[in-house]
């Protein structure tokens, strides 16, 4: 497989999570967001929406979107399990990813933050302040949900699929120096995650294309 991404974006890295919590292999293809690749080629080419990242699967067919592609290694690699067994606790922490993935990530995408500045004229002040509202909106949330689910990891003592997003997410928010003062169980969970292989060396400072 091949794996289209860029190692500063937070969707791609939910997908080398998953890749690494699955012990699978891949070859790691960088797209280099800030460069606009995204925009050009045969990632143009194939992949609609120009976002990242896209898994290439050994017969050439391509998958977008990182939750549909975790999905898709869940059920074609399902040990060890991203999900729960129990069909009321799976769809807990898939409401929980897409706290995540569907409430935070999209509003504080790239593409957003470009279009705040470039074409709406805000300033950085403004873009940042806009981006630490949703993180400590959407952080609130996730917070509640952890007090419920939440053991070593986010659903429980073993990793799975919410950490897969929320690790990323705190990663993305610590960049834009957000407080974090208020979310101790993110904090905790996001700790024990990072001290694992799979969340450690699939690091964005980890990745082939960091700068």
């Amino acid at each position: 497989m091949k794996l289209h991404n860029y190692y500063r974006s937070s969707a791609s890295w939910r997908v080398r999570i998953g890749l690494a919590l699955k012990g699978l292999d891949y070859e790691y293809a960088c797209v280099h967001l800030a460069k606009n690749e995204q925009h050009a080629g045969t990632f143009a080419e194939h992949q609609a929406s120009h976002l990242v990242p896209a898994l290439v699967l050994d017969d050439g067919r391509w998958l977008s979107q990182s939750m549909a592609i975790l999905e898709y290694l869940e059920e074609t690699h399902p040990e060890p399990p991203l999900l729960p067994r129990d069909p009321v606790a799976r769809a807990q922490v898939r409401a929980l990813a897409q706290d995540i993935g569907c409430d935070i990530h999209p509003i504080n995408n790239l593409r957003v933050l470009r279009h705040l500045k470039t074409d709406m004229g805000h300033s950085q002040a403004e873009v940042d302040a806009w981006y630490r509202h949703w993180i400590a909106t959407g952080l609130a949330i996730v917070e509640q949900r952890l007090a419920q689910t939440a053991g070593t990891f986010a659903f429980g003592n073993t990793p799975g699929l919410a950490d897969c997003l929320l690790v990323p997410q705190v990663y993305n928010a610590q960049r834009f120096d957000c407080p974090l003062q208020a979310y101790p169980t993110v904090m905790r969970v996001n700790a024990a995650c990072l001290s694992l292989p799979a969340f450690s060396t699939t690091h964005p400072s980890a990745c082939p294309d960091a700068e």
